[in-house]
């Protein structure tokens, strides 16, 4: 063996040894590149679905923590997010800051997000103060998410101002006669035309067949109420081919109590 192959065989035992053979086995890896949220303050959903496995993370509003009967505090929002990232699959906790001006939402960003800093997403509306505020929070090291964005052109000041997320209402879009999955994919073609990293995180679905009519046209970051999340499973035909099963197995001698 000459010295140029005792070399080349060096190299790959080298190589081989330093790769992990299970990384193509982990749920990240197959997961890949998408991130679905579920949409609720109601602490009894987080509870109900996010053992599903497939959400990455949850997010809320002031209009959700009415509905839900939370206080809008600072205090309140930071026991919310506390209580969600301990549950098991819980990866980011967003939440949208509030005031009219700059200096106010960028405090009350701050205070929220302090309770942790790598898992907590600040939301803050793509106005020209929410702007600024979102400027300063990202100087900050606060990860920020750009909301109730409404106009593809948007997508420019979130990838301009390196924001992690962006967030278009889709079903209000389409309420207001625009054609939201177009203004959607021209958001992606921005980001992508600027370079940025910039997640275009559709928020206001309406329906599961939309969330599917969305990852064809090429977006993989959604946002779902849980009534939205349940409609996915919503397959009479996929029930039925399960209970067919369940009986077979009775019938085989299975000894699993499927009653409970």
């Amino acid at each position: 063996m000459n010295r140029q192959l005792v070399m080349m065989v060096s190299m790959l035992i080298s190589s081989s040894q330093s790769l992990s053979f299970t990384t193509s086995h982990g749920k990240e890896y197959i997961r890949g590149n998408n991130r679905i949220f579920l949409d609720t303050a109601v602490t009894e959903e987080w509870s109900e679905l996010l053992p599903l496995g497939i959400f990455h993370g949850i997010t809320t509003d002031p209009v959700l923590l009415e509905q839900a009967g939370q206080e809008c505090t600072v205090a309140s929002i930071r026991t919310l997010a506390s209580k969600a990232l301990d549950l098991p699959g819980c990866n980011e906790f967003m939440c949208q800051t509030w005031g009219l001006e700059s200096d106010g939402m960028y405090s009350i960003g701050m205070e929220i997000s302090e309770l942790d800093r790598e898992r907590i997403v600040v939301t803050v509306p793509v106005t020209y103060e929410g702007t600024k505020a979102a400027s300063k929070l990202i100087e900050s090291g606060v990860r920020v998410c750009l909301t109730v964005c409404y106009s593809n052109n948007q997508a420019i000041i979130a990838a301009g101002l390196g924001a992690e997320y962006i967030a278009p209402y889709l079903g209000r879009m389409m309420d207001s006669g625009k054609d939201g999955v177009a203004e959607c994919k021209e958001m992606k073609a921005i980001v992508h035309g600027m370079e940025s990293n910039t997640r275009i995180l559709v928020a206001s679905i309406r329906s599961a067949n939309t969330v599917a009519a969305l990852t064809s046209s090429g977006m993989n970051t959604f946002t779902v109420s849980p009534e939205v999340a349940r409609e996915l499973f919503d397959e009479p035909l996929t029930s039925s081919a399960a209970d067919d099963n369940n009986e077979a197995a009775l019938r085989c001698g299975s000894t699993a109590d499927l009653d409970d």
